[in-house]
């Protein structure tokens, strides 16, 4: 018997599912730590971690837009031409 092998297609949804849960890990902790930081400011080693994980979810929105388009409305995510606002699914349907 032969093993199926993942489609083309069943590959990029998965990517795409892992690349959304992965900046929605990040942005959750930039959630708690923003909480944490607004009670002690002078934490300077939260303060680091906080502008690491910026950094590290900046880079996976960008690399998420140039993959599979816009995750932001209002100008803050670029569209490409054809408008693909359209395209769905719109990250918060998934």
């Amino acid at each position: 018997m032969t093993e199926k092998q993942p489609s083309k297609q069943n590959e990029t949804t998965q990517a795409y599912y892992t690349l959304l849960e992965q900046i929605q890990a990040l942005d959750f902790v930039l959630v708690e730590l923003t909480l944490y930081l607004g009670t002690h400011p002078e934490d300077s080693q939260a303060i680091q971690q906080f502008n690491t994980t910026s950094l590290q979810s900046n880079q996976l929105k960008q690399q998420y837009q140039q993959l599979y388009g816009p995750l932001y409305q209002f100008g803050a995510s670029p569209s490409g031409t054809p408008w693909n606002w359209k395209d769905a699914p719109w990250p918060w349907q998934v």
